[in-house]
């Protein structure tokens, strides 16, 4: 577990496009720190963790569910995010849309 987490904080840092002493100032820790959390060598304490999440503005599950459940809840979101911008009609053209595909999965897959 603690390397998955160190994986998945190096992954939110390096999609900041931060260094380790960027994100070690944001986060206000040692840089040896943040590589050790990163390595999978230290776990943070609970006020440290959610320091991290804070600065990497990610929900706390990004960096601590497993991958399948996290990346369906990103998606989730986003789409959510993206359907709350649309007007009446758009929602559903884009509704529509989406079960044409959704409907021929099994298809397009093969």
């Amino acid at each position: 577990m603690n390397t998955l987490l160190g994986q998945r904080i190096r992954e939110q840092r390096k999609e900041k496009g931060w260094t380790i002493e960027q994100f070690a100032e944001r986060v206000d820790l040692s840089a040896n720190y943040v590589g050790d959390l990163e390595r999978g060598v230290k776990i943070p304490k609970l006020e440290t963790f959610i320091r991290i999440v804070e600065v990497l503005d990610v929900s706390a599950d990004v960096l601590i569910r497993d991958s399948v459940s996290s990346a369906s809840h990103v998606a989730d979101d986003e789409l959510s995010k993206k359907l709350s911008q649309l007007t009446p009609g758009q929602k559903k053209a884009a509704i529509d849309i989406l079960n044409a595909y959704t409907d021929n999965i099994p298809y397009i897959t093969k």
